[in-house]
């Protein structure tokens, strides 16, 4: 029988929105995803993975456990994926999945995604690729993104092309045209995840739906411009972050600051601002780092933010902004189908990681397999 190409990605990302699944086939040379479903989380679930990103009290126990429901949460949506796509499990070679990340310490030599990956094999019956960010850490790189190297296996063009996922976080691939170039890609910023915690603040909302809140506030340019100051900004590549930097007791610091300069400001506005922030944050990355990039591809979550797409597209300095979609990839899917191709590279002992991107010290084989 012929080697099976049917993979599966499970991605929960920084937005704590849920879990999306895709069942790809790498049966040609570049992979087709067949299916797909999301599962948002259950409250409890996503209100201790919010906790679990800072220090608490029993941290050990609470994780093991959340870690356990999480995996069930795994295992159920590659059930309904595999029910919805007719495809029996034994026929999908391997899942990869990503975990939740908890804590992100690269400079402190770790990355911590919380995950079961032996409970999702004995509930599932498929292998299970996991734990896919320590590798490239343990080689002195950042762990993250790595997506950037799915980004080139599925987005090259001819020209010059800019990726965006519009995830909690911001991050970008910047393709050089036929590929003859070196990748670039890196953390921007914030994506939704500031916006996603001030809409729950204010709003008892998980998301700002379609970003009509925000698109009923004003930019305030005093607020804007102290976020704008965050150092992290005006690193160099590669970097990345996530909630250990931008969260909310950091979003308050920099609020107090202009509100000691502009007098109050209005919830509405605040989203707004934080709206033009991450727009400004991808849009001056892209002007500083992919200079030659013809187009920009939005995926990720955030593509649903009308608002945020609209100040995007002001940001990208007259560059055509699209979303995945209409290269064949629903933006829901592209993280998700990231995992899979990930996994995917692990079983065929192919290196996941793109030097240029993370800072490792060379390509490695990424992940750690859990037979069923």
């Amino acid at each position: 029988m012929p080697p099976r190409q049917l993979f599966i990605g499970l991605m929960s990302g920084t937005s704590l929105d849920g879990v999306d699944a895709v069942l790809a086939d790498f049966a040609e040379p570049r992979p087709v995803p067949r299916a797909h479903a999301h599962h948002d989380f259950a409250p409890e679930l996503r209100d201790e993975l919010l906790r679990l990103n800072t220090p608490g009290d029993n941290e050990l126990h609470r994780a093991s456990v959340a870690a356990q429901h999480l995996a069930r949460s795994y295992a159920s949506i590659v059930e309904d994926l595999l029910l919805h796509a007719e495809v029996e499990a034994g026929s999908v070679r391997a899942i990869g999945v990503h975990g939740q990340t908890i804590r992100h310490r690269p400079d402190a030599g770790y990355t911590l995604q919380l995950n079961a990956p032996a409970t999702i094999a004995e509930l599932t019956g498929i292998d299970v690729v996991a734990d896919l960010r320590s590798r490239d850490v343990a080689a002195g790189g950042q762990g993250a993104p790595l997506v950037p190297a799915f980004h080139a296996a599925a987005f090259e063009s001819a020209h010059g092309r800019v990726v965006v996922n519009l995830g909690g976080i911001g991050n970008l691939t910047c393709l050089p045209g036929g590929g003859a170039g070196t990748v670039i890609g890196f953390d921007c910023g914030p994506g939704n995840v500031l916006l996603d915690a001030w809409a729950m603040t204010h709003l008892g909302e998980p998301i700002d739906r379609d970003g009509r809140w925000a698109g009923s506030g004003q930019v305030n340019e005093h607020l804007l411009a102290a976020l704008l100051d965050e150092p992290y900004l005006a690193l160099p590549p590669p970097k990345s972050t996530g909630r250990d930097l931008f969260n909310l007791p950091w979003l308050q610091r920099h609020l107090s600051g202009a509100v000691a300069q502009s007098g109050p400001i209005a919830p509405q506005d605040v989203q707004a601002t934080l709206s033009r922030f991450t727009a400004r944050t991808i849009g001056d990355a892209i002007a500083l780092n992919c200079r030659d990039a013809a187009d920009v591809i939005v995926c990720g979550g955030g593509t649903r933010n009308q608002t945020l797409m609209r100040m995007l597209t002001d940001e990208c300095s007259g560059r055509p902004v699209r979303t995945s979609s209409e290269l064949g990839i629903a933006p829901e899917q592209v993280e998700a189908l990231a995992f899979a191709w990930l996994a995917h590279a692990h079983v065929m002992r192919l290196p996941g990681n793109l030097p240029s991107v993370t800072g490792a010290r060379g390509h490695r084989i990424l992940g750690a397999l859990y037979p069923a």
